[in-house]
């Protein structure tokens, strides 16, 4: 997570305008930026070189002389380290007057606690009847010193109004009436002291020590002197039985959320203190990035850590204060077992954090999983607005939940209804089978259900219609009880299994920064022209969407060009050019292995035997090249980048130190890559690629790597996606539906060759893909593409699948077809504008769409017909 998310996202809601104005420092650190890269430009073009120099960051910033270099540093450090400045002084100052606030509320808890403990034992309810001399001589045995100290101060308290009657009740159940009596008039009677009215302890007036002492041992019997030791210890005894008197019940429910609330505001200003120190610590890295400076070492150890906040005596003393009050609930309420106390009170303080922030929060992971969401559309959360009809007698106004997806499911469930009453096939399980595989193809075109709600329909209409038929000759319609069995044997496929290793190798490579690392350093070496930079980002988001999915893929390129984007002038159309490129590359990067989108597990589903990564990578690669060169040469043609942007700011490479861990999964993701390239060999092994995939989740789960929260976050819509197309697939196949289906238009083929045939069917999945989901696509298509090609006087149904495949993924016309194009049309400059319309996928995505097409069955066609699909 970002840290100005984990900032946002932690902060204290009362306390909000105390933090780091990290976002604000952000943007010096910007303008910084675009300073020293005019002030390069300039550089460039004063040196007589007449063009800005294209070459490394580091080499360009080499070329800067010492003045200007001097001069362009110094004027960064008079616009950034004075905000930051300004932004340490607003901070100790509120750390500083919270933290006095705290400390007196603490003493004064202490004090409360030792003055009931020392001054108001309550008396057995036993002897509450028998009056004020039936007084336990226990109860008034305290050190007189002590009582005349404690019983001064509280009635320096009533004086000022700050005790009720409440702790004069309490008085009174210790039996000191006459004192509770006094201070409760007093409470009534006196009005808030001025600093000459304040009693001064043992000089008399109402409610002074004397007076106390005297009323409280009024008809008292004179204790017999007793050992000092004996004293203490018999104390000792007295405090624990008091706290655990129920009659004490009412005063340690008032101490038990005293002591609740100063952990909490205790703990929270620690937190308060930490999250600042790593923003000081964050803000400086990036400014040293970004102005090729040294100032966080200076700065943190000379500056920051000096400061009162954040100096480790006053870490020490402000943790003393927390043990404190720990020490005090463990004294109350756990009978001295501070571990207890310290798990009940972290456990209140967890409560609290989810009652404040649980919203935020909520939507916090909303936004993150939008950001990784596949063919599932975000709910907004408002209201729809209700439909209104205008007819020539009025309007009419439909309730609220009627809304248009309701409209969409009521339209769908009256086409499926009318499709199992009407006779279209001989045997029930064909008409129903037809019936399950238009209804849920309708639903997840128009997604009035969420995709991966409509695939878990489908299990449950395939046993419930009994459309499943035995594998024996006679073909005989399984029950309900048969099917179930069937059904879900079929759907856990090897398949799921690849995907599954897919995602853990995707998120140990996220998790660690290891592809973003890998990602920098080929961007830092594109240098600065338009074209370069263009197709280096290009190439970045087709290897990233091999193997982290086209999904996270784009997410990270945009994550990674955000500096390039802030520092182009106004007017460039660089910048929607650099979007669509990476946008459109990663499309295209869908193709380039069997991991990298879910339409090529699904292709790998339907081809028998199905294909080595190997196998793959010859086909896909070259495709995936040229159709990126293709991509390239157009929007360079279409935006000419070169005439209105001569020079780009470049990317800095990572200079973080590479980690064991990173070592380690480098080392098991190239180990299963190797597996699945030679499966075909080791198939006496390992059986299936799907085995080979729990490798890399027994390695990165194993040891730790990745966390059940790491696994929470897979894709699983994507997984329940697929496994509910795996499920319609052999469903329409062992009903004996896509037999019929294949028969029938082979009738209309019969006579094509298989090049006219994968045209064809390209052709429709292309527009199917275009415009519904990618995985939607291949989820109806290629088990009827896989049909026909098996039935061909010419089987190549491998051709067929792997072709269709493929094209799912180069449908790129619109901004909703596949997430990239969904990613890149959300991307905005600072002030929310966003820099692509429709309009620019129309003009470029649709023409380039067909261009990767004809690559496809041109070049492609020939590669597997070559390898002998």
């Amino acid at each position: 997570m970002k840290f100005s998310h984990q900032l946002q996202f932690n902060v204290v809601p009362e306390w909000v305008d105390y933090y780091l104005a990290y976002d604000n420092l952000k943007k010096i650190i910007y303008q910084v930026e675009k300073d020293l890269v005019a002030a390069g430009a300039s550089n460039d073009l004063e040196s007589g070189s007449g063009t800005p120099y294209q070459g490394e960051p580091n080499e360009r910033s080499g070329l800067l002389s010492t003045g200007a270099r001097s001069k362009a540093r110094a004027k960064a450090n008079n616009m950034f380290l004075p905000a930051l400045d300004r932004e340490l002084e607003k901070i100790m100052s509120f750390y500083f007057k919270k933290e006095r606030e705290l400390y007196a509320e603490v003493d004064a808890l202490a004090s409360d606690i030792e003055f009931v403990e020392n001054f108001d034992h309550p008396i057995p309810s036993r002897l509450a009847g028998s009056g004020s001399k039936a007084l336990n001589s226990g109860s008034v045995r305290k050190t007189r010193s002590r009582n005349n100290s404690r019983a001064s101060r509280h009635s320096t308290l009533a004086r000022s109004g700050s005790w009720r009657y409440d702790e004069a009740l309490a008085l009174a159940n210790a039996g000191a009436i006459k004192a509770a009596e006094e201070v409760a008039r007093d409470v009534d009677h006196v009005p808030n002291p001025s600093p000459s009215s304040t009693v001064v302890p043992g000089q008399g007036g109402v409610g002074s020590s004397s007076q106390i002492s005297t009323n409280m041992t009024t008809d008292v019997e004179p204790e017999t002197p007793r050992d000092e030791d004996d004293d203490d210890d018999n104390d000792e005894d007295d405090i624990k039985s008091l706290w655990f008197d129920p009659e004490m019940e009412h005063e340690k429910m008032r101490f038990r959320h005293n002591c609740i609330e100063m952990f909490v505001n205790l703990s929270e200003l620690q937190a308060y203190a930490k999250l600042n120190c790593t923003g000081f610590s964050k803000i400086l890295k990036k400014y040293d990035k970004i102005s090729e400076n040294n100032t966080k070492k200076v700065y943190m150890n000379q500056v920051v850590l000096q400061a009162y906040p954040f100096k480790q005596e006053t870490t020490e003393k402000l943790q003393a204060q927390i043990d404190r009050v720990r020490d005090i609930y463990a004294k109350i309420f756990t009978n001295g077992d501070t571990e207890v106390a310290n798990r009940s009170l972290k456990m209140h303080l967890k409560e609290h954090m989810v009652w404040e922030r649980n919203t935020i929060w909520r939507d916090m992971i909303g936004i993150e999983r939008k950001s990784q969401a596949v063919g599932v559309r975000p709910s907004s959360g408002l209201k729809t607005a209700p439909i209104t009809i205008n007819t020539p007698f009025g309007s009419i106004e439909f309730p609220e939940w009627l809304t248009r997806d309701v409209w969409t499911l009521l339209f769908c469930c009256l086409v499926f209804a009318v499709l199992l009453h009407v006779e279209l096939f001989e045997g029930p399980e064909q008409q129903n089978c037809f019936a399950i595989l238009v209804f849920a193809s309708l639903l997840w075109a128009t997604e009035s259900l969420p995709l991966f709600v409509t695939s878990l329909l489908v299990p449950l209409l395939v046993v419930m219609l009994r459309v499943m038929r035995g594998d024996d000759e006679v073909h005989t319609r399984l029950d309900s009880h048969a099917a179930a069995k069937k059904i879900f044997s079929l759907m856990f496929s090897p398949v799921i299994m690849l995907l599954l290793g897919g995602f853990a190798v995707a998120a140990a490579m996220s998790k660690f920064h290891i592809a973003k690392a890998m990602a920098t350093v080929v961007l830092s070496r594109a240098g600065t022209r338009p074209s370069a930079v263009l197709l280096a980002n290009m190439l970045v988001a087709t290897v990233a969407s091999m193997w982290i999915s086209n999904v996270a893929a784009p997410v990270l390129c945009f994550s990674l060009i955000q500096p390039i984007l802030r520092t182009l002038p106004p007017g460039s159309s660089f910048a929607k050019c650099l979007i669509l490129g990476i946008a459109l590359a990663s499309n295209v990067g869908g193709m380039a292995s069997p991991i990298s989108s879910p339409q090529n597990i699904i292709a790998i589903e339907y081809m028998r035997p199905a294909p080595s990564w190997l196998e793959w990578f010859t086909v896909a690669l070259p495709i995936c090249l040229v159709c990126d060169l293709a991509i390239w040469a157009a929007l360079l043609w279409v935006y000419q980048p070169s005439s209105n942007t001569p020079t780009i700011s470049t990317i800095r490479s990572t200079k973080d130190p590479i980690t064991g861990t990173q070592v380690f999964v480098c080392v098991v993701t190239a180990i299963t890559i190797l597996l699945w390239c030679f499966e075909h060999q080791l198939e006496w092994l390992f059986g299936d690629m799907g085995l080979i995939a729990i490798i890399p989740l027994l390695a990165f789960f194993g040891t730790g790597i990745l966390t059940k929260e790491d696994f929470n976050n897979f894709l699983w819509t994507v997984i329940i996606l697929a496994m509910g197309g795996i499920a319609l697939g052999k469903a329409v196949e062992s009903s004996g539906l896509l037999h019929m289906i294949a028969e029938a238009v082979q009738d209309y083929v019969e006579g094509f060759s298989l090049w006219v045939v994968l045209v064809i069917f390209s052709g429709l999945t292309l527009v199917i893909a275009t415009f519904i989901s990618h995985t939607v696509a291949a989820l109806i298509i290629l088990p009827i593409v896989a049909q026909i090609g098996a039935t061909l006087p010419d089987p190549h149904p491998r051709i067929l699948v792997m072709g269709a495949g493929l094209i799912c993924s180069a449908a790129m016309g619109l901004p909703v077809s596949g997430f990239p194009n969904m990613a890149a049309i959300s991307v905005t400059d600072e002030l929310g504008t966003p820099f692509l319309s429709t309009k620019d996928f129309l003009k470029t995505g649709v023409p380039l769409s067909f261009l990767a097409t004809g690559v496809i069955i041109t070049m492609g066609y020939g590669i597997m017909l070559a390898l002998g699909f």
